[in-house]
This record gives C-alpha cells, structure tokens and sequence, in this order.
C-alpha cells in the first residue's frame, strides 16, 4: 500500500454517522422554544444536524473558509467552453485580490478565501496561491484518461490536508469552491457515470456556448464515457478517466471534513459532483454536508437527488468559484443563532399546553 492509499484509507475509516443522541435532543430543544412547532423550517433541520457533528445541542459558526481547487481540463482543446484556458489561472489570481464574485460575496460576509492549485496549465506570478500542482491539467479524456489512478489519489490526498489545516486553523464551517474553464465538462462525464442517467439530461452550457458548441460538449462526452466504459462502482477510477483535478482534490475535501467531523458546505455544479464521489466512497460523508443553493445547472437536480439533500437557496446561481458558499453560512448562523438566543416556552413564561394536541398529531405514525 503506497502512502497516498494509506491515507485515504485511514480517512475513511474516520468517518463515522452522526450523532444520532444529540440529533434528536436538538430536535426536542428546537420543539420546546417559543414558537409553533417546526415554524423555523430548514433552520431547525440545520441547527439537528449541526448537534450531530459537533455533539452539541448549541453551537457556533465564527470562522469560516472557502477553500478553492484551481486546475485545468485537457478536454478544452474540443471545443467545449466558451472560454480560454488561460482563464483558470487570471481568475485564481483574482481571487486572491478579493475581485472576483465569490471573493467579493466572501470579503463582505468576513469569510477567508484560500486557493490552492492542484493543476492550472497557464504559468502565473502570485504568492498568496497555494502551489499544490500535481501536473499542468488533465489530459484530454476524449483521447485517452484524465489522469493516472496515483494523480487521482494526490489530489485526494491534497483535499484531505486541506481539511485538516481548516480544522487546526478553527475554522468552524468549511466551503469547497473551484476554478477550472471545462470543468463543467469533467463534472458532467462523472456525474453520468456515478448516476447511470443520460449525458443530455446532465449536459448544461457552463459558461456559456453556442448551440453547436452545446451539441458539441454532449457528445463529446457520450464519446469519452463509450471510449472508457468506467465503473461505477470504482470511483477513483471514474475520477481517472474522465474527471479532473479540482474535483478529485475536492472530493478529498469532502472527506476529510466528514473524518474530522467539520460542517463542510458544497457550492454548485462541479462541487455538488465531488461531494457525491465523497458520499459514494464513504455514505455518512451526507451528515457533515450542506448543500448551498440549487445551481442552474441541469445536472445539479440529479446530484442533489442522488445525495438526498436539500440546499437552501434558490437565487439561479451558476458561477462557480464557491459563490454559495459564504451566502448558506450565513443561514448556517442563523440557524445557530435560533438554538442559542431564542427563549424556550418556559423563559418567556408562555404555558404552552395550548400545542399538546399539535405535538401529538405529529408524533402519530
């Protein structure tokens, strides 16, 4: 066993379920606060879900992160994105200026943005980029695979320190963002194979293209997925045909914040696929994940269904960057804010026997 591989497999032995004892007392402490029972929706299912993490009935969310994975796809050179490669890397940079839309809506909420690059292909000057390039993007996964199975499992393994510098840092909540023009490409392929469902049902425009250049992304990987036949079952490899850096190194994230038990948050598209790659290789990665926003993409409804999750917001997102990210932290706070500063029925002197019937209704089978 390499190195890589014993890491991988210590993560995901780490991860355990939630902790179903502290759900269910942060469910009874929602129900005893002084409103009509479960009138705070999704915020008292967050608020049970975060008690499960942590094992806390009230908690905290002070510092966050939105951590970016920044890499190219070789299968640009079909034709698939509107844009020029060399966008992967102008736009990491600008992130670290704080100028792009995710580092704009992040500077504004206190969020930190950090970005790492596992494989941009375009030379660039910035310091404030983590250099954790494993090789200049992906190989082209129309011609021949993505990326060997040891590439995949160093960008697992890059994800998963990641996770653990979030956790030594204290950081509270954990976002997981990306940058890389044709990853929507990557996503898509993987998405198909992981849900077994059409290539044209998954397939979006991205950026944005043409309707040639549309028809010209979907088959392309309709041709990839015939070329390779990957399994599903074995998702390093699905990864290494035809996936791509960001999203293997995101995946590893994903894992890493379910082994250390560290509310991890997904943004769209592309981050909702590596969260399910997560959740295959180790199911109970689900009860750390919180799924922002429904993404515009078509391919986000099938993730989203296939990890059983709701998300929160539905503002017609589809940037990327981890945009989502530092908006579902602040309903992650709210949330928080709910459990430790709303008064119970008895603090604000409310008999609140009135709901006996109400209660009962709901406990029936």
């Amino acid at each position: 066993m390499t190195e890589q591989e014993r890491i991988l497999q210590h993560t995901l032995q780490c991860i355990r379920p939630a902790d179903e004892e502290a759900v269910r007392a942060a469910r009874k402490y929602a129900d005893s606060l002084a409103k009509p029972p479960g009138s705070l929706g999704q915020l008292e299912e967050i608020a049970a879900k975060l008690a499960g993490i942590t094992g806390r009935i009230k908690n905290e969310i002070k510092k966050t992160r939105i951590t970016v994975l920044a890499a190219d796809n070789g299968v640009c050179s079909e034709g698939v994105s509107s844009a020029p490669q060399r966008v992967t890397a102008e736009q990491a940079v600008n992130m670290t200026r704080g100028i792009t839309g995710m580092a704009a809506l992040a500077a504004e909420f206190g969020c930190e943005v950090q970005v790492t690059d596992v494989g941009i292909a375009t030379p660039y000057i910035c310091d404030t980029i983590r250099n954790a390039k494993i090789r200049r993007g992906t190989g082209n996964l129309l011609r021949g695979r993505a990326m060997s199975r040891e590439e995949v499992l160093s960008a697992l393994c890059t994800g998963i320190s990641l996770a653990e510098e979030a956790k030594r840092d204290g950081i509270c909540a954990l976002g997981v963002g990306e940058m890389g023009i044709g990853n929507t490409t990557s996503s898509s392929a993987v998405l198909a194979v992981l849900t077994g469902k059409p290539v044209r049902e998954l397939t979006g425009r991205g950026g944005g293209l043409t309707d040639a250049a549309y028809e010209r992304k979907r088959c392309v990987i309709e041709e990839a997925l015939r070329f390779h036949h990957p399994d599903p079952a074995d998702v390093i490899g699905v990864l290494g045909c035809v996936g791509g850096l960001d999203l293997a190194a995101m995946c590893g994230v994903f894992l890493g914040c379910a082994a250390l038990r560290l509310p991890a948050v997904a943004d769209g598209f592309i981050s909702v696929t590596a969260a399910l790659c997560a959740a295959y290789l180790a199911p109970a990665v689900r009860d750390v994940l919180f799924l922002s926003h429904v993404s515009a993409e078509p391919g986000y409804a099938a993730a989203r269904e296939a990890l059983g999750l709701p998300a929160y917001l539905l503002l017609d997102l589809r940037l990327g960057e981890g945009s989502g990210c530092p908006l579902a932290f602040q309903v992650l706070k709210a949330a928080c804010a709910m459990m430790r500063n709303m008064a119970t029925f008895e603090e604000a002197r409310i008999d609140d026997r009135y709901l006996a019937e109400i209660r009962a209704q709901e406990e029936r089978p």
